[in-house]
């Protein structure tokens, strides 16, 4: 499924001046100029943030804290740019004088530093620094998804002062979001030319990305729970972009900056201070989750093409091969960046459980404008090198539970359906699985073949193709039709509008929201991943 776009740093593998491989040379000063207008404000408050490279300090939980990587490491991906050494920086629950910003730093806190991994080359056979008894699993989100549009639950009581304030300015520039991003964009590239590599060439797919998912963890400030995971996935996802410690505080300062021109009826030092202490939160849980995830796993993986079958004219099942050991769960996506479009990256999902022979396949549809996309159906051959962010997602199955899984999945959607299908089985799993595959025509239905031959081999899966141009009720209605699903998990996979209907119709049967699970375009979006 192609999801919105995202970017990498230009740092030597990418794009740039050279070629996909070539490193880049070090850029010289970054320049203190002033954008022409003068209304934006530096805020001083904002701290350099990250880890002192020389003796990292343990938090009071024991938890070790890796230091902040050097400049061009391989394991971050940066590029090669001279930086002061960052300053020290108190822990989270130090610097986060407000209660809500207090409660997320210290439930990101929490857990044990993974073992070391160092990121092999390409094709390399050198063995990984995990042992063979400490495997490299990604960690299971606890809790599923909320639907697509429903707001975060506030915990109980009042919102803190803090969120008050914050939701005050980010009311007043809300009629102006554009604005507020443009102006934004142009501060950090004036001010901080040296992030520009950073993001791709044309910024009109990126606008948004970024702003928008700062916006959203500060409007949650108080609400820990949510917030905490948001940030962790988010902080781990953007070690691929060459993101480090010391850019978080640029990106805070024109933040604070854009928002300081446009919510200027309302706007004073109290505000201010409001966003700085949220945004330094924001920032440290971030920073700590890269930190920790570097110890464990490289920022991105190579992988080479081994098979590509086109199914379709516009529907291409891509399986990839990739340089080292790529854990992750059924359900889950991941980024793919190509070599045609450097710094541009989208999400796909994986479509089969975890294989023994390391192999990883996805089904990519070619769309109109889909630069990715359209490069992985009609350009890419076996023996072509793409690169693979880190996996994500919470759309996996709760092998804890016995309860029933109801799969619904639209177009290549059914490719994650398809993973949670395999993995079911084997689980040794003889829980009931009902798999509901929408498509507009029976041309669409590119994988029927394979899911009805599962069907044949597991008798407690049954498998439902809902044809949009044939049948007399559409996907929603058709699981309206069946049931009851009152003892089942759902599972969602598809464009946003049938997540959505499907999400209602799911309600509408019974099914409440915390035993609904998918990953939707508009949370990748959200998440600025």
């Amino acid at each position: 499924m192609d999801a919105p776009t995202t970017t990498s740093a230009d740092n030597g593998t990418s794009g740039g001046g050279g070629g996909w491989f070539t490193p880049r040379k070090k850029p010289t000063t970054t320049p203190d100029s002033e954008p022409g207008t003068p209304e934006a404000r530096r805020p001083a408050a904002i701290r350099p943030v990250g880890r002192p490279t020389d003796a990292p300090e343990t938090p009071a939980d024991g938890t070790a804290v890796p230091p902040a990587s050097t400049t061009g490491s391989a394991s971050t991906g940066g590029p090669e740019q001279r930086h002061e050494p960052p300053e020290a920086i108190p822990t989270p629950a130090q610097y986060a004088s407000s209660p809500a910003a207090a409660g997320v730093a210290a439930a990101s806190s929490a857990g044990p530093a993974p073992a070391t991994l160092t990121p092999a080359p390409f094709a390399s056979t050198a063995p990984s620094a995990t042992g063979p008894d400490e495997p490299r699993v990604p960690a299971q989100r606890p809790a599923p998804v909320s639907a697509p549009g429903q707001a975060a639950s506030a915990p109980a009581g009042e919102a803190s002062p803090d969120a008050i304030l914050i939701r005050r300015a980010m009311a007043e520039v809300a009629p102006v979001a554009e604005k507020v991003t443009s102006y934004f964009y142009a501060l950090l590239f004036v001010r901080y030319p040296d992030l520009r590599p950073l993001f791709p060439a044309a910024m009109d797919t990126q606008r948004d990305r970024l702003l928008k998912a700062l916006l959203t963890a500060a409007e949650h400030i108080d609400n820990t729970d949510v917030l905490v995971d948001y940030l962790q996935n988010l902080g781990r996802g953007h070690r691929k972009y060459g993101t480090r410690a010391e850019h978080y505080p640029a990106v805070g300062e024109c933040l604070i900056g854009a928002l300081s021109k446009y919510a200027a009826e309302v706007w004073n030092e109290e505000m201010e201070a409001a966003w700085v202490r949220a945004y330094t939160t924001i920032s440290q849980v971030m920073i700590d989750a890269a930190a920790r995830d570097e110890l464990r796993a490289p920022a991105w993986w190579y992988a080479e093409v081994v098979t590509h079958d086109l199914r379709t004219p516009d529907v291409a099942v891509i399986t990839v091969r990739p340089d080292q050991p790529y854990p992750f769960l059924a359900g889950q996506y991941t980024s793919v960046e190509t070599p045609w479009w450097p710094r541009i990256w989208r999400h796909y999902s994986f479509a089969s459980a975890p294989r023994s022979d390391g192999l990883l396949s996805f089904h990519v549809k070619a769309v109109p404008a889909g630069w990715v996309s359209n490069a992985l159906v009609h350009r890419a051959r076996p023996g072509d090198i793409i690169r693979l962010g880190p996996p994500a997602g919470a759309m996996t199955v709760d092998h804890t539970t016995e309860s029933g899984l109801l799969c619904v999945g639209g177009g290549t959607g059914i490719a994650p359906i398809k993973a949670l299908v395999e993995d079911v089985a084997e689980h040794g799993d003889r829980r009931s699985v009902e798999v509901f595959y929408g498509a507009r025509t029976d041309h669409d239905l590119y994988d029927i073949d394979t899911m009805l031959r599962l069907q044949q081999s597991h008798p407690w899966l049954a498998v439902r193709a809902i044809i949009d141009q044939q049948a007399n009720q559409q996907l929603p209605d058709a699981i309206r039709a069946y049931g009851p699903w009152d003892e089942f998990d759902a599972y969602l996979s598809g464009p946003p509008g049938m997540i959505r209907s499907g999400v209602d119709a799911l309600r509408d049967v019974g099914i409440p929201s915390d035993r609904i699970r998918h990953d939707s375009v508009e949370e990748l979006v959200a998440a600025g991943s």
